[in-house]
Parts: C-alpha cells; structure tokens; sequence
C-alpha cells in the first residue's frame, strides 16, 4: 500500500449529497438542473468540476487477471473489480457514507485493503474485504487510534502478512505492528522510542531503518543488521539539508536508498553501503530534486528516477525498458506514470496527466507494446474547451528567481482581466502542470490564475526551500505580491480586481495578504487557513500528526515560546483591524491539521471591527471539503463571492447547493 512517490494528483474525492442516487442519476439531475438554468455557451456546470470522479485509481491485481478501481456506486465512493479485458465489472464494498479514496491488493489477489476516516477526522483505519464473499472486516479496530496508511508495508514474498504503524499504545507515537492477514491477528513488532517519524522495511518484511527529526531541525537516518542487533546511526542530514525520502534497501539489504542534498543543492538519489559507508550517486539533476523514483516490484532494481522540473521528466537507468518507454511516450501528449504493475511484469497500469484534459488511465502489454484506454477520470469534460497553463519565472524583488504557472481562460484577449492569485497549501508543497478542476473552473468563469511555487516550496533544490525559513508572512508572501504585480506588467491583468484564494497555508497567506497588505487585494477566500501562528505551532508540537517533526516547525516557522513576538508579528489575527476587503471563509468542523479555533477567531475579531466575513463551517468534514455535496455548495458560495468583488461570471446555485444552513 505504498504510495506514489510522484509529486502530483490532488486528492478532492469522495461523497455527494445525494445518496439516494445511483451516479448515472445524479449526473443526469445536476446537468438537468442547469439546462434550466441555462448556462452561457461554454459555461462547464460545477456539476462536472466538482462532483466525485467518475472512475479513478485503477491497479491491476498481483496475479495480472483483474482490474480495480474507485467509481461512486449509490452516490459514495466504492471499489469496482472487473476481469481484465472483459466488461464485468461489479461493485465489492458498500460504503454507503463515507467514501474510499485509497486502496491496495494483497498479494494473494483475492483481497483488498483500504482505508477511512470518520467525517474527516484522520483517525484512518484500515478494512479487508475478500472478493469472494464481498466480507469486509477492520484490521485496526481501535477508536481514537490512527493507521499510518502511507506507511504500510506488504511484501510479496510474505502476502499474508503486513505491518502498519498504530498510535495505539502512545497516541503521540506510532509503533509498528504486524497484522496477519489470514486470521486478522495483531501483534507489536517494533516499539517506537518516542522520535521516529518514519519507518523502513527490507524485503524480508523486517523494520530495518527509521528516519528521526532532532530538535535542531536535521535528519536522522538509523539502521540495524538485524531485528535483534541495537540501532545505530548511518547517515544525517544538517538542518539547511533536505531529504527527498528513504527509498527502501537494496534486495540484498546491504545498502539503503536515500533522496539527500548533502554535497549537491537540489536533492539527489544515492545508495549508501552499510558497512563501509561508502556512498554512491545513483540519480541527479543540477536544480531540480528528485520527484519519484520507480522500482521493478519483485526485483528490487532501480529503473527509473523523476524529476518535476516545469513538468515531469523520467530519468532512465534500466535501458531495458527504453523501448517501453519510447511507446508510452507515443501514446498521449501528457505526463505518464506507472501506477501499478502484476508481478509477472508484463501488464502495466499508465496515467497520463495534461493541463487541459483529465486525467487518462491506460493498460499497456509489455509483450506487444500496445495501449488500450480503460478509462478517464472525468470524461464529461471532454465537451468543453478547457484552459492551457503555461509554466512562468519572474525575479522577485530581492532578485531571487521564483517559478510558478500562469493560466489564462480559454478563447479571452489575455488582457486587462481580473485575477485571482492560488496559493498551494504546505507550505513544503509546490503547484505542478496538470488538469486542476479549480484552476478550471475560475478560468471558465473569466479569470487569469497565477500559481505561484514561492520560496519555501519543494521540488527547486534546498536554497529555495531554506530561502523560506522564518519567512511565513515575509518573503514567502512578498513573492505572492511580486508574482501578481508581474501579471499586471504584463498586461494580462486589472490591477484593481485581484483576489487571493487558497487552502490551508493558502488560507493563511489570503489572511495575510488582506491583512498585512490590504491595498493589494479586492477580496479574499480562505479555506481552513491559519490565523494565529503560536497556537498552530504549539498544537503541531503536541498533535500525532506532527509530534516527531517539531524541529521542523521550530526552525521553519518558529518556535511557539522562544518566538512568541516574532510568531504574533507574523499572525493575521493580530492585523484584523486591517481587513477591510470582503472575505470568505470556510471550515471542517472535524480538522485536526487547523482547528477551527483559527478560523473562529480571525472571524470573530474582523466582525469586532465592523467588517463583515461570509463564514461557512462544514460539521462533517476535516482538513479539506471531502464530500461531493459540500464541495459543490462551497464552490457555487465562491463563485457568487468572487463575481460580485472582481466581475467574473457566474450561475446561480441549485437547491442542493444552497449553503445557507453552513454560515456561522
């Protein structure tokens, strides 16, 4: 169940309001809908934006026979199994609230593991279910116990078998244990000593190797040769340094895989040689860090490393893949990635990303090099005429170069239009070339969107993530500001109808911008954003989530005793009285990233000033608007906020977006 290390696909899934409706109705009453609203020529309904992808996420299973997938079965989200090349697909879980949006085989092929929260709360548990009898259990029955999900390990040499960490016996640590997959029982494998954040198997499905975060910000690498021999330090990594991730130990577990800067600037894949120490580059591009790395699933051999430069560039190191290569490349224009593979090798799942389609899935035959479509994420935008995003550079104004994407609406003059500046969340993140249904959706409504990778984003090298150090609110936000007054150099935008719209540090920096530098903007939308830095950093200190890394919010962002003033003089929450353009707010009642107290309260004091604030709180969601429902009441909320303050266009909602019932 290891993720992609691949930089990229956004994650808004999951729920639609109406569960009483299969998908097919409830695409035919939301397109209804707007036929009676009638759209301008070109206007893409929300409805096909923002509601649950159709289908998504394919893998194919160990044994190369059969193809899963997410697709809403009764308006939630649930896995679909088919019979490679046949048509018989058949929904095999029955989620009927909250909606799955990750999931993996097990190696035997005849079960599959996936995980959920409760209402966006994080506490993820992980559930089996078996094909044949569509029986669901819960591996990880433990309330108030959270499931490290993108930190399982399975292995195919052990498919009954798998280890999870579990904040079960400390909720501020996670320890590893090992779950039988057969009988469902569950035992302690590794305990955790109270600083490890990571954890790294061999494969013998043995934890071999951590990565800890000291109090002074650097990392921290430790292997043991055997599960029974005592941990001892292998490499570190100063606190300027950066740590793309451990990829794993070599097959004959003699080596460890590391993404590290030391000695380079932007992260570079190397093998480090247990024994001896000695180190050798595997992987490397001068400015860019290393994005994903591809390794063979039985074998354990490198093929592949990525780089996400202004779009994602593969490095080949396995020349006997060279001719598969060439053919993907041959199938579409956009940017692919092998998603999933059997363990013959022979039967690979691609996706292809573009900026102005959505996203493809495709079966590639090794044996003929031949590609046959499964399916697209979204394929009722295919009808409209969707906007290009072009990747930008523009000189700040202490001279550093800062990158970003520039999005203008499909068909416009490209000139004079109103802006909207989106800021990505993180902070430690970075925008990337891709379909993005916001991006879109405000360039179909008439707005250019700038995106801008400010300093302190990832993926650029380690000066331009350290340049980001202590800079929430300074430089970090000022390259917002330059990135906007360069579009309005270039003539591409009003200077007078600028907003700034973003998510979680997107949030934060829209506070920020309204309230540091209220002439810049002429409205602002914030969801689930940081208002107050000391309390956001102490809960970072004390929450599960966070616990072993606060070195690096301590050195990032500040210390919440040491740099009380310093975190208040950088806090929008002191600066209400500045707010004078009209905001938008919204918030999950169940976050536990950026509780709600951050949004209470900046709302609270811009209304002590006599400024009002459109507050939406959404009590059955988390850190992001998970339910199809809610993001399609949210975004119809924006979409009229964002008309009325810069000019864009704009359709009135339906009655299952009416948000009424939301403000606070």
């Amino acid at each position: 169940m290891k993720k992609s290390f691949i930089l990229a696909l956004l994650y808004l899934l999951i729920f639609t309001v109406f569960t009483l409706f299969p998908a097919f109705a409830q695409r035919q009453l939301f397109r209804s809908t707007y036929q009676r609203l009638s759209l301008p020529d070109g206007m893409i309904p929300r409805s096909v934006l923002f509601s649950d992808l159709v289908k998504s996420s394919p893998r194919i299973s160990p044994d190369g026979m059969k193809l899963a997938y997410v697709a809403p079965a009764n308006g939630v989200l649930n896995i679909f199994v088919r019979t490679m090349g046949k048509n018989d697909d058949r929904v095999v879980t029955s989620n009927k609230k909250q909606g799955i949006t990750s999931f993996a085989w097990q190696y035997d092929s005849a079960h599959l593991l996936y995980r959920q929260d409760r209402d966006g709360d994080e506490d993820w548990h992980i559930y089996q279910t078996t094909l044949a009898t569509g029986l669901t259990r819960d591996l990880t029955p433990f309330n108030g116990v959270r499931a490290l999900e993108q930190h399982t390990f399975l292995s195919p040499g052990y498919p009954e078998q798998m280890l999870i960490p579990l904040n079960l016996r400390d909720r501020r640590f996670y320890d590893v244990y090992r779950i039988n997959l057969k009988t469902g029982e569950i035992e302690l494998d590794t305990p955790n000593p109270g600083d490890v954040g990571v954890w790294v198997p061999d494969y013998q499905l043995r934890i071999r190797a951590t990565q800890t975060i000291a109090s002074d910000g650097s990392s921290i690498i430790r292997i043991r040769d055997t599960v029974n021999t005592p941990w001892r330090e292998v490499y570190r990594l100063g606190s300027q340094e950066t740590l793309s991730g451990v990829f794993g130990f070599t097959p004959d577990g003699k080596s460890i895989r590391i993404g590290s800067s030391v000695g380079a600037n932007a992260t570079r894949l190397i093998e480090v040689e247990l024994a001896s120490n000695r180190q050798t580059v595997i992987a490397e591009d001068p400015q860019y860090d290393v994005g994903g790395v591809q390794i063979h699933p039985t074998n354990g051999r490198i093929e592949a490393v990525a780089f996400v430069r202004a779009r994602i560039g593969w490095q080949l190191l396995d020349r006997s893949l060279e001719r598969d290569f060439v053919a993907l490349h041959q199938i579409s224009e956009g940017d692919f990635a092998i998603i999933s593979r059997d363990l013959k090798d022979q039967a690979w799942i691609v996706a292809y990303e573009l900026d102005d389609a959505p996203v493809t899935y495709y079966a590639y035959a090794r044996a003929t090099r031949q590609a046959t479509l499964l399916f697209s994420t979204k394929p009722d935008l295919a009808q409209y005429k969707l906007a290009k995003m072009q990747a930008i550079s523009f000189p700040a104004r202490d001279g550093m170069t800062i990158y970003g994407y520039l999005t203008l609406p499909y068909g416009s003059s490209g000139k004079n239009l109103p802006l909207v500046l989106l800021v990505h969340g993180g902070p430690w993140a970075r925008d990337t070339w891709r379909l993005s249904s916001m991006v879109q959706w405000l360039a179909n409504r008439g707005y250019a969107v700038l995106q801008v990778n400010f300093r302190g984003s990832i993926g650029y090298g380690k000066d331009y993530l350290n340049a980001g150090d202590r800079e929430w609110g300074g430089k970090m936000q000022t390259d917002l500001l330059d990135g906007k007054n360069w579009v309005v150099a270039q003539g591409y935008t009003d200077p007078k109808r600028v907003g700034i719209f973003g998510s979680s540090y997107g949030g934060y920096a829209t506070l920020a911008g309204l309230a540091f530098t209220p002439g810049e903007f002429a409205c602002g939308v914030d969801i689930m954003g940081i208002s107050n830095l000391s309390t956001f950093v102490k809960h970072a200190a004390s929450s599960p989530l966070w616990a072993t890394a606060k070195g690096i919010f301590d050195r990032r962002v500040g210390n919440a005793e040491a740099d009380a003033e310093f975190l208040q003089s950088r806090s929008p929450l002191f600066k209400a009285k500045n707010i004078k353009a009209p905001l938008l707010i919204a918030q999950g009642a169940n976050d536990p990233r950026v509780k709600q107290t951050e949004s209470d309260q900046i709302v609270a004091a811009v209304r002590k000033n006599g400024q009002p604030v459109e507050y939406l709180v959404f009590p059955d969601e988390g850190h992001g608007l998970a339910r199809a429902g809610n993001r399609m009441k949210f975004f119809a909320a924006a979409e009229q906020f964002l008309a009325k303050h810069l000019g864009g266009r704009g359709a009135p909602p339906t009655d299952a977006e009416r948000w009424d019932h939301l403000k606070k």
